[in-house]
């Protein structure tokens, strides 16, 4: 049956509404996509202006560390040359001193509180602190033969003493007391010149920390035991002193006293330092199997 016009009207009508609504939904689906596509595109933007700025801000901070790195580096060496012109600038001072006074007191006053008397069965002689932490080094032949003995500090204490050992080729003997007391420093011996003005300090005779003031005779003369390690000094040495320092202008023990010659005056020999801290480091490393000073 043929539709009536009202007919054909409302399904026209319907039709073209139903068109309407498509073409409406489809511009207002595709108007989103674009909205949604450009605030991706402003999202990915921002991310990306951020990662460029933080690794901006990742690299200043790494240059700021490396130049900070730098700057604590040039303080550490300017400290350390600070030190260095401080102890030169002391060694100097130390130097005046005992030139314009022509005596070595104000290095006898720190040096001798290093010094010890060593009393054993059998005799008496002197040894010097090599480390802070108590260890004493002497000659053998003050310890040669002893049942017992004791290390007299310069505060007036006896000390026990323990053996950490001896060589005898070169009459040098290692031992350690128990305490915390002030160290001589080994000087380098190679650095030393004949002329140049000498202190022994010991215990000649029983007379506790005496001192002998003299000069370097002769370097690398021979001992008995054929080696040519000795300083040769008119510094008096008697029998007590044996195992003493014999100190420079420095404060330093460039040597340990060692014996002197009956036939004649003023001829007293002394180990010299480099060959004393090699000795002392073999006794030391045999025990420990590292090395002391």
């Amino acid at each position: 049956m043929p539709l009536k016009k009202h007919h054909k009207w409302m399904i026209g009508s319907f039709t073209t509404l139903v068109i309407i609504f498509m073409i409406t939904t489809g511009i207002l689906l595709n108007a989103i996509i674009v909205k949604q596509s450009l605030n991706h595109n402003e999202i990915s933007n921002k991310v990306t202006n951020l990662q460029l700025e933080s690794q901006s801000k990742f690299n200043d901070l790494s240059s700021s560390v490396i130049k900070l790195e730098k700057s604590f580096n040039l303080i550490e060496q300017n400290l350390y040359e600070t030190q260095g012109l401080l102890e030169k600038n002391q060694q100097e001072l130390n130097e005046l001193k005992a030139s314009v006074d022509d005596d070595f007191s104000g290095i006898i006053e720190n040096a001798i509180e290093s010094v010890v008397t060593i009393v054993t069965d059998l005799s008496q002689g002197t040894g010097f602190l090599i480390e802070e932490n108590g260890y004493v080094v002497t000659n053998a032949h003050v310890m040669e033969n002893a049942k017992s003995a004791g290390i007299y500090t310069y505060d007036g204490e006896m000390h026990q003493v323990s053996l950490i050992g001896t060589n005898s080729e070169m009459d040098v003997c290692l031992l350690k007391i128990q305490g915390t007391y002030p160290a001589l420093k080994l000087g380098n011996s190679n650095d030393v010149s004949i002329g140049e003005s000498v202190i022994a300090i010991g215990n000649p005779l029983g007379l506790q920390f005496s001192v002998t003031e003299g000069i370097i005779s002769a370097i690398h003369r021979e001992g008995s035991n054929g080696l040519e390690a000795y300083f040769q000094t008119d510094a008096a040495l008697n029998p007590g002193n044996s195992g003493g320092p014999l100190i420079d202008k420095q404060g330093k023990a460039i040597g340990i006293n060692n014996f002197k010659t009956s036939e004649g005056e003023s001829l007293g020999f002394a180990l010299e330092s480099n060959w004393l801290k090699d000795t002392i480091n073999n006794i030391y490393f045999a025990k420990e199997g590292v090395g002391l000073v």
